[in-house]
């Protein structure tokens, strides 16, 4: 992933914190998102917070379910990584976060009465910040797993899949003929962690040659080398190369599978699950939730029930 603005986070020095510390750069061997793209930082000039977001009525019992901490604070402290359209990208000219997890997140805002403060983060950082207290909750396509939930409660807000590109004309590629080929994928990404481990075991076990691996921080690196001849194919979240595709007539989609939902990620930690659970089940039935996904093109990502941790 790209970090534009990213933030390092400090050492833990609180006792209490290590062993959350620790845990947390553990499962960071299985995160589940690399989904950033790189761009020149914006000006600094911001926009008006709260742009482009359809408006949603409070949910009062949402409200009531909320942690002192974050109810006297009247704020959610969101980790969004950036730069990778349309999950999340800077609107142009400004450094307003914009797209569809920025907007999810001041959704779930509004629903809980909450400013929404968007902390622009490493990817590699969400896990250790909302383990350290410095965060309450990421929208950042997490796929939730049973490692994860060791440290966040997750509750599903979209689904997305896999997707294969190759470039424009080349031979089409599938999950099941990547054997052999010289395969981009994102570093620390769910494809990178889960999918090509599966797709490699298949591919010994039928005597063909593992895929070659290539990793990158962001998807237009990934683009990059395919499109420069040093890979065959690159395997990312499908809105993402999606997206990609729609912008650069040099490379197409040639497969899409495995539509999982990805969730919010909330701190245990005071235990904001329940208040988030019942905002979300507030704005994935509200028209601002379609007009949020058809802003970006990507409705095919709607869901119609936010799940609590369940594990993909």
């Amino acid at each position: 992933m790209t970090r534009h603005e990213a933030r390092i986070l400090p050492g833990c020095r609180a006792r209490r914190l290590v062993c959350a510390g620790a845990l947390a750069a553990l499962l960071l061997s299985t995160a589940g998102c690399g989904r950033l793209q790189e761009f020149a930082d914006p000006p600094a000039s911001p926009a008006v917070e709260g742009e482009g977001v359809p408006e949603l009525g409070v949910n009062d019992a949402a409200v009531a379910l909320l942690p002192d901490s974050v109810a006297s604070r009247h704020t959610l402290r969101v980790a969004i990584p950036t730069n990778e359209p349309p999950t999340q990208f800077y609107s142009e000219g400004s450094r307003y976060m914009t797209g569809t997890n920025p907007d999810i997140a001041r959704l779930i805002g509004k629903a809980l009465n909450l400013d929404v403060d968007i902390e622009v983060v490493n990817f590699d950082s969400i896990i250790p910040g909302i383990a350290a207290g410095r965060y309450d909750m990421t929208v950042s396509s997490m796929t939730p797993t049973t490692k994860r939930m060791a440290v966040m409660d997750f509750v599903d807000y979209m689904q997305m899949g896999n997707a294969i590109v190759v470039a424009k004309g080349a031979e089409p590629m599938t999950k099941d003929t990547l054997c052999g080929k010289r395969v981009g994928v994102l570093t620390g990404s769910y494809q990178l962690t889960v999918n090509i481990p599966a797709l490699n075991h298949d591919c010994t076990a039928t005597g063909k040659q593992p895929i070659q691996t290539g990793q990158f921080q962001d998807t237009r690196q990934a683009i990059s080398a395919l499109t420069s001849g040093r890979q065959d194919a690159v395997l990312a979240d499908s809105p993402i190369l999606e997206y990609a595709t729609a912008h650069n007539p040099a490379v197409e989609v040639s497969d899409t599978f495995e539509y999982t939902p990805v969730a919010v990620g909330v701190t245990k930690a005071p235990a904001l699950v329940d208040a988030v659970a019942a905002a979300l089940d507030s704005v994935v039935a509200s028209d601002a939730y379609r007009e949020v996904l058809g802003k970006y093109g990507v409705e095919s990502a709607m869901i119609t029930r936010a799940r609590v941790n369940a594990a993909q």
